[in-house]
């Protein structure tokens, strides 16, 4: 069994810094594991007691009769590193570490924190900062919470894993309240050692686990954690992610709790969305997707029903359905005919809502309501809304619907009007979602249906040759210029547009009639001035005869012909009938290098209309980066355009990461602004370009 497993499965613990008295956070942890049932050996180790409780208790870890499988540290920071050592030398699997004051104190507590990892050598740690893990399944709670308070705790197939002590504590209180089940919960603090990648890649192969929640502060690294996610893809189980850090004080808070960097939201959103991981948009949504994802059950399409008693119900659910792009479809004749056979008084049976109003009602009609619409092919799912009159008759409502769950394989959900926790509970219990507001019923519904529609992702592209890196190996130093950027564009098949390099104004001019007798786009030559159009250093539409003097009004704006950042001119064809697009490249500190997507031209910053991906690509990426634009339909033939060269698009963008990803940390930044994506058949051309290098090694 691997160091991971054995922490959630140890035969045996030692609880090093044990009190005698239960009422203190030293004292919790024995007594949560006697209460919840562990069966191992637990050795309490304080030199202050003989015993705790009915337990003998040992000086040290030496002193302990056998070794350890795992140790659960109480001690504060200062005396927790000595601790680890003793554990450590004795031969333990793993280390769970309470204390805060290390890495997310500062630069002392960033020390001691390397002198835990150090003490520790090749036993697994986890923590500092943490508040434990609890084994749901198995009974198994190695944890300080107060949450291991509650009695009877539901198992199920969700488990969590979360950088925040007290997230654990609320979700496992929550889903308890609510009848949600877990399997696995762990806090994994600070990631001195094990962070949340190790216990994803674990959890993928846990047989009581189905679905992975995460509480995310920030990804320690990204490349562990795409292998972690992708695993997960391959082995069915589905990821839900809620990040904290989306605004700037919520960033600045996560990076004070657990010491993590919070990294840009933006990248995050991109790094879900390429790995298939649905992204909780609210801390109730960590409960509620998971809980509809556990039963296993997709969503085909968008057609719901909804069965209801009370019409004020029903109208929230419609419309929250309508925000999120799904339908409520009238029953198909052959179901309206079933319907209204029952002939149920005052009831509305042959519209969506179905209002079956709970008048003389009783729970076989209701039955077979739910089983006509159930086997109904208009229907996808069904949601169906729990009213007041339900109060006083939980059953009359509830043991139908857990009836029709059992006959179908579609989604069915619950919407409880009013407040009821023990109807939420009974139902969730029994496999059916239950949501107390409508939000959070849409949302459900709204992650089963992109559950089904993510398939598990394919390998990440590689780099096609090794010409790539070999490509950087003449470039020089900082900025390129222009013409060098586009052709370092070029190296990797994205082809620039036609242009020629001059020093000076004369030579610009015959440069000009060399490319035809029509206007052209004429540029000064720099590699120092990154925006030219912001300084005139741009003209489009410049007749060869004046090309020349064009020039010379450039250099003499900017400092003499020779003088200051000029180094020549670009005389560019002009392209004309193409839609502009930005490309580049964005770097995140926590997740590395991404791919930017947008607009082009010099509105590409004021709309904000971009798409990104982290590196490295993953098979659809491109086509779903160009997808996410606002201005797609632009490429697709809006109001009669002609159709643009998405293919080539596709490929550019699989280029120019192909070229970020091989030159690595030598590339600083790079661009091509704008990229004109021509009509179909044509493909891209690049007409202006950045590159910033780094010094070669």
């Amino acid at each position: 069994m691997s160091a991971v497993g054995r922490l959630f499965h140890p035969r045996s613990i030692a609880v090093v810094g044990a009190s005698s008295d239960p009422g203190k956070l030293i004292g919790r942890p024995i007594a949560y594991l006697e209460k919840h049932g562990f069966a191992g050996a637990i050795y309490p180790v304080n030199p202050r007691y003989d015993r705790v409780g009915s337990r003998v208790c040992y000086p040290d870890v030496a002193s302990l009769p056998e070794v350890p499988d795992v140790g659960l540290v109480l001690l504060g920071a200062d005396r927790a590193v000595s601790a680890v050592e003793q554990l450590a030398r004795a031969g333990a699997v793993g280390a769970v570490v309470l204390a805060s004051g290390f890495g997310e104190s500062g630069e002392e507590g960033r020390r001691r924190q390397c002198a835990l990892k150090e003490a520790a050598g090749a036993m697994r740690l986890l923590g500092p900062n943490t508040i434990g893990l609890a084994n749901v399944t198995d009974k198994i709670m190695l944890s300080a919470s107060g949450a291991m308070e509650l009695d009877g705790f539901v198992s199920g197939s969700v488990a969590l894993v979360s950088q925040s002590g007290g997230i654990l504590g609320s979700l496992l209180s929550r889903g308890a309240a609510r009848g949600i089940g877990f399997s696995k919960l762990v806090a994994t603090g600070n990631e001195a050692d094990l962070d949340i990648s190790d216990f994803v890649d674990h959890l993928v192969d846990d047989d009581a686990t189905s679905v992975i929640a995460l509480y995310i502060e920030g990804v320690r690294n990204s490349d562990r954690f795409r292998a972690s996610a992708a695993k997960a893809a391959q082995r069915g189980k589905r990821l839900v992610a809620y990040k904290v850090g989306r605004s700037e004080t919520g960033a600045r808070s996560a990076v004070s709790h657990t010491g993590a960097l919070a990294g840009s939201d933006r990248v995050y959103d991109a790094l879900f969305r390429q790995l298939g991981i649905i992204r909780a948009q609210t801390f109730s949504d960590l409960l509620d997707i998971p809980a509809a994802l556990a039963t296993g059950r997709l969503l085909a399409g968008n057609r719901l029903a909804v069965v209801t008693t009370t019409g004020g119900a029903a109208t929230l659910i419609a419309d929250n359905a309508g925000l999120a792009d799904f339908s409520l479809p009238a029953p198909d004749e052959t179901t309206a005919q079933g319907l209204m056979a029952l002939d149920i008084p005052d009831a509305a049976l042959d519209r969506n809502p179905v209002d079956v109003t709970l008048a003389g009602l009783r729970p076989e009609l209701f039955r077979t309501v739910l089983s006509l619409l159930s086997d109904s092919p208009t229907y996808d799912a069904i949601v169906t809304i729990v009213g007041s009159s339900a109060l006083g008759q939980p059953d009359l409502v509830a043991r139908p619907v857990i009836e029709a769950l059992a006959r179908t394989t579609k989604p069915i959900v619950a919407y409880v009007s009013p407040e009821a926790p023990h109807i939420v509970n009974a139902l969730n219990r029994a496999g059916v979602p239950a949501f107390a507001s409508p939000e959070g019923c849409v949302t459900a519904l709204s992650a089963l249906r992109a559950a089904s529609e993510r398939p598990a992702r394919m390998p990440a592209i590689e780099p096609r040759s090794g010409a790539a890196s070999a490509a950087g190996k003449h470039l020089g130093d900082g900025p390129l210029n222009e013409a060098e950027s586009k052709a370092l564009f070029a190296r990797f098949g994205i082809r620039p547009v036609t242009e020629l390099v001059t020093a000076t104004p004369d030579e610009a001019q015959a440069a000009a009639h060399r490319l035809g007798d029509g206007p052209v786009v004429l540029k000064i030559l720099s590699r120092h001035i990154a925006h030219k159009t912001e300084v005139g250093g741009v003209v489009v539409g410049v007749v060869p005869d004046e090309v020349g003097a064009r020039c010379r009004d450039m250099a003499a704006r900017l400092g003499g012909e020779s003088g200051g950042d000029i180094e020549g001119f670009l005389v560019q064809e002009r392209v004309s009938g193409g839609v502009e697009v930005i490309l580049g490249v964005h770097r995140d500190p926590q997740l590395g290098p991404a791919i930017l997507l947008g607009m082009g031209g010099v509105a590409a910053e004021l709309l904000e209309d971009t798409a990104l991906r982290p590196l490295p690509l993953m098979p659809g990426d491109a086509e779903a980066m160009i997808a996410e634009l606002k201005m797609a339909p632009l490429l697709h033939g809006y109001r009669g355009r002609p159709r643009a060269d998405v293919a080539a698009l596709r490929a550019a963008i699989e280029a120019f990461a192909e070229m970020v990803w091989s030159l690595g940390e030598r590339l600083r930044e790079a661009e091509i602004n704008p990229l004109f994506v021509l009509p179909e058949g044509q493909g891209v051309k690049a007409a202006d370009g950045l590159v910033v290098l780094a010094t070669a090694t």
